[in-house]
């Protein structure tokens, strides 16, 4: 019997150690979570919601992005009140309900547009904390889900954006278009090579001073021919600021100037008169008498040129007159042949007679 009752209280003695151990272990697990203070207590708030969409049960509870609590329970309202269908109950650490003032708002919020929403408290100005048990006024979350709804459409205009590069990178891999030939195509490949070792011949032909661009950029005479040429202008340039030369009087002598600014007042004068219809050529211009008469002229010259071409008139017959121009021609060739004998024998045709009275 003693030896029953030793063997039952080593029994004992193990369970109440495993039993310590076992709690020992739940402690330990919760202070190294940290999610729920052991031996810290909390008070019970509430909030309203249009939609709790995505918010659980165990999800942080914030103050203006702080964690001080997590929402304890999520269930509905039961009211009819659009702004207030979901009661959210929060779970805030005592220790952070002092600095909650009571005109504080409450918004369901999330870290990304991926994320795990959670309840945020966004502070208030009023100097009285929050009581405990007392309900937090919530701010309208639809505008977060419109944002939430609309990016659904650029996630898959993303999508489709994905898919074609991934499919112009499966083209460009197969080889087929401009750049895969570039990639994949070896006659290509071996012509741009070729290309290549050609513009590396020209680099070495002009580095070893041959051809004309060569010479051209190595050949010391032709930088002084240049340095030649340039000091050649800057001489013209430096004459022509010294008033050298008829250009150089043009830029520097005022006497030039004056010359030429007083020719230019004449000819601005000579304009003016012109103009103003004075002198022949002025009168030329504007005088309409002067114009008459210059036209009847021009008319009677027309007239006695058109009776000339007619045959009218000595000179007229002259023209057109084939007898009068033969009888005239061999006028002319007998007095040639005269002159000529004139001067063969001059004494044939001169006599000289004196006379003694």
């Amino acid at each position: 019997m003693p030896v029953t009752k030793r063997t039952s209280w080593a029994r004992l003695k193990v369970g109440l150690l495993a039993i310590g151990a076992m709690a020992i272990l739940v402690v330990v697990i919760v202070l190294i979570t940290g999610d729920t203070p052991l031996f810290e207590g909390q008070t019970t708030l509430y909030t309203y919601m249009n939609d709790a969409t995505g918010l659980t049960e165990g999800a942080p509870a914030t103050l203006n992005g702080i964690a001080i609590g997590k929402v304890s329970k999520v269930s509905l309202s039961g009211l009819n009140d659009p702004q207030r269908v979901v009661r959210v109950t929060l779970a805030i650490e005592d220790r952070f309900v002092a600095s909650i003032p009571d005109d504080s708002k409450t918004e369901l919020t999330a870290p990304n547009l991926l994320g795990t929403k959670f309840v945020n408290i966004n502070k208030g100005a009023s100097a009285t904390a929050v009581k405990p048990g007392a309900t937090l006024p919530g701010l309208d979350t639809r505008g977060f889900e419109d944002v939430v709804k609309q990016s659904y459409g650029v996630l898959t205009s993303l999508q489709s954006v994905v898919d074609r590069v991934d499919r112009v990178v499966n083209l460009i891999e197969s080889g087929k278009g401009s750049i895969g030939k570039l990639l994949v195509d070896e006659e290509l490949y071996n012509r741009i090579l070729a290309i290549v070792t050609e513009v590396q011949k020209i680099a070495v032909a002009l580095n070893s001073n041959q051809g004309t661009v060569g010479r051209l950029v190595y050949d010391p005479a032709l930088y002084n021919d240049i340095h030649s040429s340039v000091r050649r202008v800057d001489s013209l340039l430096e004459g022509l600021q010294e008033g050298q030369g008829t250009a150089g009087k043009l830029l520097k002598d005022p006497k030039v100037y004056d010359d030429l600014e007083k020719s230019v007042a004449q000819l601005r004068q000579i304009v003016t008169d012109l103009n103003a219809g004075k002198g022949t050529a002025g009168k030329l211009l504007k005088d309409d008498a002067l114009a008459g008469q210059l036209s009847e002229t021009i008319n009677r010259i027309d007239l006695i040129l058109d009776k000339v071409n007619s045959g009218q008139g000595t000179l007229g017959q002259l023209l057109v007159n084939q007898q009068l121009y033969d009888n005239l021609n061999g006028t002319t060739q007998e007095m040639h042949g005269l002159m000529k004998d004139f001067r063969a024998n001059p004494k044939k045709f001169l006599r000289i007679k004196l006379s003694l009275f």
